[in-house]
C-alpha cells in the first residue's frame, strides 16, 4: 500500500496498491464521518461499509469502492475541511486527488464502451468542439439551446449530455478574434500588464466575461496581453482520468505562458496570469505543477490569479490603485456564490470583497452548484447533481437578492436551472458599475432555460 498523491511514484497507477490505499482511507473516512454534508460518495461508503456487521472497509468489493469513486466530482470542499490532510496529520489524507488517482488508474485500466467514449470526446475536446459551434453559433445554439427539446434527447442519447442542463450559447466572434481587432484604452496612466488566459468557455461562449474584464482592467490602467498558442486548460481531460491527454494540453500552455513571463522579466516587468473561470485558475495553480512538474509549470502557477483576487489586490497594494469610483449601475442587493474551485484556492473570498467596494449590500452562499468541470453534465450524474445544487437554489432563493453573481459559467446553467434566476460574472457587475458595459443579463432567465 502506497500513500502518494504523486503521478511521478512508480506504484500510482498500480491498481492493486491503489486498492489497498482505497482500503485505508475509506475506513479512516468512515470513522471519521466529518464529510458526510458534501456530496453523496460519503453517504455511500458509509452505507456500503456499515452493511457489515464489523464495519471492515476491507470487505467492500471493487464495484462498491467503484461506487464511491464515481460520485466524487472533484468539489475538493472535503479537503478543505478534512483535519487530516497532507503535510498537517500522519494520515495524509486527500480525498480528492486519491480519487482522481483512481479516476486515472481506472480509465488506464478498464474499456470504456462507445457512447462514454463519446461523451468524454464531446467534454474533453473543447477547442475542436468550441472551433466549430463558435463558426456555425447561431445555428448551433438554436439547435442545443432548449432544455428537453428533440435536439438535446438526441444529443443525450448519442453523448451523454443531460438533456436538462442548461448550455451557454456559443458567441461568434471568439473572444481572441475579437481581443485581436479591438483598439487599447487606458483609463489611466499604465500600473501594470497582464497575460490574459481566458479559458476555453470565455473563449468561445461566454465572451462577454472577457470583454469585461478587459474593460475593467484598462480602466484601471492594467495593460492586457493575450499570448497566442492558448488552449484550453484540460480540466475535462483530467477529471475523466485522461492524464496523458491532459499532460499534453497542460504543457502547450505552460510553455506560451512561462515564455511570456519571462519575456515581461527581461523587461524588468512581473507578468502576472489573469484568470476568470475557478476551475481553470485552479488548474493552472495546482494541477500543472502536480502533473507536469518542473521549473515553467512553477513559474506559470507562482503568476497565477482568479480575476477578482487581481483586482482586489489593486486596492490593497501600495504602489498600485483600484478606482473606487462606480458611477454606473450597482444592485441594491446581491447574492454571491462562491465556487468550489475557487475555495479550492484558498485566498479568501475576493469576489465578494471586491463587489462590497461598489457599496451593493452582499449577502454570501456556499453551496456547490453539482457541476465542477463538466460531471454534473453527464446523463448518468444529473440526479445526483441536481440533489447537490438544490441547497443552492434553496440559500438564493430564500435570500431573494436583486441579482445573483457567480465567478464559474457552468455554475450558471446549473442556478438557471434550479432557480430561474441567470447569474452574472462579477467582472461583469463590476464592469457595469463603471459604466463601461452595456447591460449582459440578470434577473430572470428566458422561459426556455427554467
Amino acid at each position: 500500500m502506497t500513500t502518494t498523491y504523486d503521478p511521478f511514484h512508480p506504484n500510482y497507477f498500480d491498481e492493486g496498491d491503489l486498492r489497498q490505499e482505497l482500503t485505508r482511507v475509506y475506513d479512516l473516512c468512515h470513522g471519521c464521518r466529518l464529510c458526510f454534508k458534501f456530496c453523496s460518495a460519503f453517504p455511500t461508503l458509509f452505507d456500503l461499509i456499515d452493511e457489515h456487521e464489523d464495519q471492515d472497509a476491507s470487505k467492500l468489493t471493487v464495484a462498491e469502492q467503484d461506487q464511491v469513486i464515481d460520485l466524487c466530482f472533484q468539489c475538493k470542499l472535503c479537503y478543505l475541511n478534512c483535519p487530516y490532510t497532507p503535510p498537517q496529520h500522519e494520515w495524509a489524507i486527500d480525498f480528492p486527488r486519491l480519487m482522481m488517482r483512481a479516476d486515472q488508474v481506472l480509465f488506464r485500466n478498464r474499456r470504456r464502451g462507445l457512447k462514454q467514449r463519446l461523451s468524454d470526446k464531446a467534454l474533453g475536446d473543447t477547442d475542436r468542439v468550441g472551433k466549430v459551434s463558435s463558426l456555425l453559433a447561431p445555428l448551433v445554439n438554436r439547435a442545443v439551446r432548449t432544455p428537453g427539446s428533440r435536439v438535446r434527447r438526441m444529443m443525450e442519447r448519442a453523448v451523454g449530455i443531460a438533456q436538462e442542463r442548461v448550455l451557454p450559447p456559443y458567441s461568434r466572434p471568439r473572444f481572441s478574434t475579437w481581443f485581436a481587432n479591438r483598439s487599447t484604452r487606458l483609463g489611466r496612466d499604465r500600473q501594470a500588464s497582464v497575460a490574459l488566459f481566458p479559458t476555453c468557455l470565455v473563449e468561445y461562449q461566454d465572451t462577454v466575461v472577457g470583454r469585461d474584464l478587459v474593460a475593467v482592467l484598462e480602466h484601471n490602467g492594467v495593460e492586457c496581453l493575450l499570448p497566442p498558442g492558448q488552449v484550453c486548460c484540460g480540466a475535462p481531460l483530467l477529471h475523466q482520468g485522461d492524464d496523458r491527454s491532459f499532460v499534453r494540453q497542460a504543457r502547450k500552455n505552460i510553455e506560451v505562458l512561462a515564455t511570456a513571463i519571462r519575456k515581461a522579466r527581461g523587461g524588468g516587468e512581473e507578468l502576472t496570469v489573469v484568470v476568470p473561470e475557478p476551475t481553470c485558475g485552479y488548474v493552472l495553480k495546482k494541477d500543472y505543477v502536480s502533473y507536469v512538474g518542473g521549473p515553467d509549470a512553477e513559474l506559470v502557477a507562482e503568476h497565477t490569479r482568479d480575476a477578482c483576487e487581481y483586482l482586489l489586490s489593486l486596492h490593497k497594494e501600495d504602489d498600485m490603485v483600484l478606482d473606487t469610483a462606480f458611477p454606473g449601475d450597482v444592485p441594491q442587493s446581491l447574492t454571491y456564490h462562491a465556487p468550489c474551485h475557487l475555495r479550492a484556492q484558498e485566498i479568501g473570498l475576493k469576489s465578494r470583497d471586491l463587489l462590497k467596494l461598489t457599496g451593493a449590500e452582499i449577502q454570501f452562499v456556499a453551496e456547490c452548484s453539482g457541476i465542477d468541470g463538466t460531471w454534473g453534465l453527464r446523463a448518468e450524474n444529473l440526479e445526483v447533481a441536481r440533489k447537490v445544487a438544490s441547497k443552492l437554489a434553496a440559500a438564493i432563493d430564500k435570500q431573494d437578492a436583486d441579482m445573483v453573481a457567480s465567478d464559474c459559467t457552468l455554475a450558471h446553467g446549473a442556478i438557471i436551472l434550479e432557480t430561474g434566476r441567470k447569474p452574472v460574472h462579477p467582472v461583469s457587475i463590476l464592469a457595469r458599475a463603471y459604466g463601461l458595459a452595456d447591460d449582459t443579463g440578470g434577473g430572470s432567465a428566458p422561459e426556455e432555460a427554467r
